[in-house]
């Protein structure tokens, strides 16, 4: 019988990678699968608020229920890919699905305009272009806009560039943007905005409770009154761990719903000071945003280089490479970069912060998708 080897992915390129390296170096007698909810390959975070405010390029952006020690459930087979039942059992899986922004950014779970869905969104690219032109229109018939944390600071900047003189707000709880970054990338980011009249407002929380739909007015916890006709939430990502959890909630850190990784990236039970301990899970991998990968940063880099370290120690484990260590992961220098409006952005990379110039609209994402 074939042996199987599962890679799961809702990150497509964090999966994919793992399944191009894996399937290069794969003895002929094993299978690989790589799973996804959507039926297209998803476009990455950082590029879906470009998206849902500029129009003409939205067009560019299998189930699993549940998770098992040795299988996974599936919404239904798949005969045409030779999976004949709903159950598909592996040898090595490896967990990159991911993470989700919160509504209404997330196409899974709210509609453009933040209110509850009446038709659920099935994963397809059609739903997803239909739902890209409806955030398109929500920012374009608001007469005002209030984005709310520093998780997408591409979204004023392109709401301000796209529609001059339509006033946008920035509020965010710190008193920095990019903390964990270098405090130039702090001043670049905040010219820029004072440039393009966008009012930021730092330090200061929102009162979840005064953001209801219907209401162009919201307040902070410090009773600060703001007016905006459309508010988007940007506070964070979310990992994507439920199926660990209910395999085995001690994979999961409770605090920050990420799951507990060794440097070797094989699912462990709980978060431990010692090292190189051993797993009950050796042969399921977790990568990209839903892992706690000693402090990487949750990126789109990070996790492709993750998801090498990963491949390469499952390759090992399937060559029963027993007499070699695994591959550990060690995160590198925070790096990031952040368009500033459609023309300009600024980059971190190896501790030197610059400014550049964007020369394409949808920021060239498709070489990745």
């Amino acid at each position: 019988m074939t042996r199987r080897k599962l890679v799961t992915g809702k990150r497509y390129s964090t999966g994919a990678r793992a399944a191009q390296l894996i399937a290069a170096g794969l003895p002929d007698s094993w299978r690989i699968v790589l799973i996804d909810r959507n039926s297209y390959p998803e476009s990455q975070t950082y590029i879906l608020p470009r998206l849902a405010v500029l129009a003409g390029h939205e067009h560019k952006a299998s189930h699993i229920q549940s998770l098992g020690p040795n299988s996974v459930k599936l919404s239904h087979a798949f005969p045409e890919h030779g999976i004949d039942s709903d159950t598909l059992h592996f040898d090595y899986a490896i967990y990159a699905l991911g993470s989700h922004l919160p509504s209404p950014l997330n196409l899974w779970h709210a509609a453009p305009d933040g209110k509850p869905s009446v038709q659920s969104y099935g994963g397809s690219k059609a739903e997803s272009i239909a739902w890209l032109r409806g955030k398109q229109r929500a920012i374009e018939d608001a007469n005002s806009v209030l984005v709310v944390g520093g998780g997408a600071l591409e979204f004023p900047t392109d709401i301000a560039a796209v529609y001059p003189g339509k006033p946008v707000m920035l509020l965010h709880s710190r008193t920095r943007l990019l903390p964990r970054f270098d405090s130039e990338m702090h001043t670049e980011i905040l010219q820029a905005m004072e440039s393009a009249n966008i009012n930021v407002i730092l330090s200061e929380r929102l009162d979840l409770l005064s953001s209801t739909s219907g209401h162009s007015t919201v307040r902070t916890t410090t009773g600060r009154i703001i007016h905006a006709d459309l508010v988007l939430l940007c506070t964070g990502q979310r990992p994507n761990t439920e199926l660990l959890q209910s395999l085995d909630s001690c994979t999961v850190n409770t605090n920050t719903a990420l799951a507990q990784v060794l440097r070797t990236m094989q699912l462990e039970e709980e978060e431990e000071e010692e090292e190189d301990l051993s797993t009950p899970y050796p042969h399921i991998f977790a990568i990209g945003d839903a892992a706690n990968a000693f402090g990487a940063i949750p990126a789109g880099h990070n996790a492709y280089y993750q998801a090498e370290v990963a491949a390469r120690n499952v390759l090992q484990l399937v060559h029963v490479k027993t007499d070699e260590p695994l591959e550990r992961y060690t995160p590198g220098p925070p790096a990031i970069k952040v368009s500033l409006g459609l023309k300009k952005n600024v980059y971190q990379v190896n501790s030197v912060v610059g400014v550049g110039k964007e020369t394409q609209d949808d920021l060239n994402a498709a070489v990745i998708w």
